[in-house]
């Protein structure tokens, strides 16, 4: 599943090829994904201009001219395709899974543009489009989701009056989207090496210190992550046919058996399972 920085790596390139365009027409191959897109979704969207793509978390939000929004959750597997009419080039693929070309199958959505089109293809339809009324709707739709990781709110007082009486491990902490949001399997490895902190560890022996490098270094991993191009972890490859790098950083992940790089450590990078996920860590420093 993609992670914040990859999310946000779509967003600037969608916002970036569609900002200030008009819809000319959608088309719904499938409407049965996570959320069943509604039928009033294609008269929802057509005519409208796109005034910008933000993003909160995980979610794209397609912002149209009528003070609307348009939702978008990639899911599991879920992959943005853009289609130029007179430009056009062998990479389509805005997402960071799957195939860099657009698939002949499952794609379910088409938004057509002037010069070009924008299609969404999801084998696993776990992913969704939303329509989102009006700024307060949009508010509540995310009110159960803790802070992203750059929001000033992610500080220490909020780390340690959400932990009070909770007995998860530290990784299960990071990628509860109710305490911080945004921060997935791959990162949380990452993050957790970075500070040291083992992460089997329960979170209420967490030291005041462990917690503030948890804070910090989540804001570094996923800005470097970011600044990046995102981690492709399979073929991933943008529009230009350029990879995500933050992959050839990995401290930890897919890294087991492996050597710690850290500078003056000896250990090795073991793979356990925590709450169904992979989970990887130095046997040495983070012990």
């Amino acid at each position: 599943m993609p992670e914040l920085p990859e999310v946000e790596i779509v967003r600037q390139s969608l916002d970036k090829k569609i900002q200030k365009k008009k819809v000319k027409k959608v088309i719904i191959r499938n409407r049965n994904l996570r959320i069943k897109i509604p039928y009033i979704f294609e008269k929802f969207l057509e005519n409208k201009t796109i005034v910008k793509v933000s993003r909160f978390s995980k979610y794209l939000i397609i912002h149209l001219s009528d003070n609307q929004f348009c939702l978008i959750h990639l899911g599991m597997s879920g992959t943005i395709h853009l289609i130029d009419f007179e430009n056009k080039k062998n990479f389509t693929n805005l997402s960071f899974y799957n195939s860099p070309f657009l698939p002949k199958k499952h794609n379910h959505i088409e938004i057509i543009f002037d010069k070009f089109r924008i299609i969404y293809n999801d084998p696993r339809r776990f992913g969704f489009f939303q329509i989102i009324k009006n700024t307060k709707d949009l508010k509540n739709r995310f009110i159960h989701l803790g802070p992203e990781p750059f929001n000033g709110k992610f500080n220490l007082k909020y780390f340690k009056n959400f932990i009070k009486n909770k007995t998860k491990t530290i990784k299960d902490l990071l990628i509860d989207q109710k305490f911080v949001s945004g921060i997935g399997n791959i990162y949380a490895s990452e993050i957790l090496f970075l500070s040291k902190v083992n992460p089997n560890k329960k979170i209420k022996l967490l030291s005041k210190k462990e917690c503030n490098k948890i804070i910090s270094n989540s804001k570094k991993v996923l800005l470097d992550a970011i600044n990046k191009g995102g981690s492709s972890i399979r073929d991933f490859k943008n529009t230009d046919g350029s990879k995500g790098g933050f992959q050839d950083s990995f401290k930890v992940y897919q890294r087991e058996g492996k050597n710690c790089k850290r500078v003056n450590c000896n250990g090795k990078i073991l793979k356990k399972v925590i709450t169904n996920r992979s989970t990887f860590f130095c046997n040495y420093c983070q012990n």
